[in-house]
């Protein structure tokens, strides 16, 4: 039943996801033909002026070199909106990546725990208590072995990760599960773990990471 709540809770969560990965993706093509139409006519513009420069005056000159000027700065502008575009994109697919992160660490340990009170004293399930308080031992089943496997957030860590993903927190470590952001702008590291910072919900009002902290003492 558990599964099943929190399966559905999650697919209701990305349930808009491929329209939204979608529409941003339609909108860096479209960003894409634009810059590549603007890169046109610079070029035009500039065997233009190459052609012409000679029989051009100075304010003629200074006017066709301020328009390629602009024509650059268009091209800079749709490639900015481009790369904040993917920047959304990334961290949009990676708060869904974390949510389910979090998400299985949590059922894993509710999973241990309800076992755990049903009978079973030790986490690899190969033991039993009876009322009279001896034990039996018995050959477990795979999948309940595996289902007994304790998992915390951490354990995350251990799972296969992209090696070019960047890292956060005091711990050097890919993002997972709650984060919290340093509300200092100057901070090196940003955004930090919960349990790494002694956390377990985010604090009212600004917050910042112990190495920012000590740093405004000294001041």
């Amino acid at each position: 039943m558990a599964t099943a709540i929190y399966l559905e809770h999650y697919l209701d969560s990305i349930e808009n996801l491929p329209c939204e990965l979608q529409r941003n993706f339609t909108l860096m093509r479209d960003l894409d033909n634009r810059t590549e139409e603007k890169k046109g006519e610079i070029d035009k513009l500039a065997e233009e002026y190459i052609a012409n420069v000679k029989n051009l005056a100075s304010a003629q000159r200074v006017e066709h070199l301020q328009k390629i000027q602009n024509a650059y700065s268009k091209c800079k502008e749709f490639s900015d909106d481009k790369v904040q575009l993917a920047m959304q994109t990334y961290e949009m697919v990676d708060k869904h990546i974390r949510r389910l992160d979090a998400d299985l660490a949590r059922f894993e340990n509710e999973l241990k725990e309800k076992l755990e009170q049903s009978g079973y004293e030790s986490a690899d399930g190969r033991a039993l208590k009876s009322k009279s308080g001896n034990q039996k031992t018995f050959s477990c089943d795979p999948v309940l072995s595996d289902a007994l496997l304790p998992m915390q957030p951490s354990d995350v860590l251990d799972m296969p990760v992209d090696p070019n993903e960047p890292t956060y927190c005091l711990c050097h470590q890919v993002s997972y599960g709650e984060m919290i952001g340093c509300d200092n702008p100057d901070c090196p590291i940003e955004w930090f773990h919960f349990a790494c910072v002694d956390l377990a919900t985010k604090p009212k009002g600004k917050w910042f990471c112990p190495r920012c902290t000590q740093d405004r003492k000294k001041k």
